[in-house]
């Protein structure tokens, strides 16, 4: 009898261990709201720019259907998307009317990543202090999401819907990455005097031949002041 009651108390205590651990040190993701105390802009279709190659029709690398979203691709020996421009081939949506210079703001979104788009940004928050260009790139290398190179902030990211919130504060000169509610990146913003959210694709280094994403229910929000 003691000696069951000793298992059964040992088995106890495993268990409570196994519940903190998963809790405290992060073996189960803390999931939360990253839009709690944020206001949503208004947007319509002309805060949503599209910059695709140059010499090719928009309907010819961008879609938008019925179901509200947002199919942009490219090739990687596509032109620019502008005749003046030395930049890597890209189909984006700009998002415009939302350019920012001070406080807090949030872009949140719904992406989609097939299988095979590699070595491409599919989001980025552009201005910054020299010599870069952005402050925030969300690159898919080989179906890894990750800032820049790295470090990484979301693993197995081919053919499923992601919720993606990625938070700048410029005073603070923080920026945060959410995936489904759950933060997995933090880091330095990259200073600047003026920055606005792109989501698409933008091929960088070791690109795929075939570059896509797909975005859906695409909102800017700014936190209450």
């Amino acid at each position: 009898m003691a000696s069951n009651i000793s298992l059964h108390s040992i088995l106890l205590v495993l268990i409570i261990i196994t519940l903190y651990c998963k809790v405290v040190v992060g073996w189960v993701p803390v999931i939360t709201d990253p839009t709690k105390g944020f206001v949503s802009q208004h947007l319509n279709e002309s805060n949503l720019v599209i910059q695709g190659p140059y010499d090719v029709p928009e309907n010819r690398r961008y879609r938008f259907d019925v179901n509200g979203v947002h199919k942009l691709w490219v090739f990687n020996t596509d032109k620019p998307h502008s005749i003046i421009s030395n930049t890597n081939p890209r189909t984006e949506i700009r998002v415009k009317g939302y350019d920012y210079s001070s406080g807090v703001w949030q872009f949140e979104a719904y992406g989609y990543v097939p299988c095979g788009t590699s070595g491409v940004c599919i989001m980025q928050v552009f201005g910054s202090a020299p010599p870069h260009a952005t402050t925030l790139m969300l690159r898919v290398y080989n179906g890894t999401l990750s800032y820049y190179r790295a470090p990484v902030v979301a693993p197995n990211i081919y053919d499923r819907w992601f919720r993606l919130n990625v938070i700048h504060d410029v005073e603070a000169s923080r920026v945060e990455v959410y995936i489904n509610g759950v933060l997995k990146y933090e880091g330095s913003g990259r200073g600047g005097a003026s920055h606005y959210f792109k989501c698409g694709v933008y091929a960088q280094n070791d690109d795929s031949y075939y570059m896509e994403s797909r975005w859906k229910n695409i909102r800017i929000l700014k936190k209450c002041d």
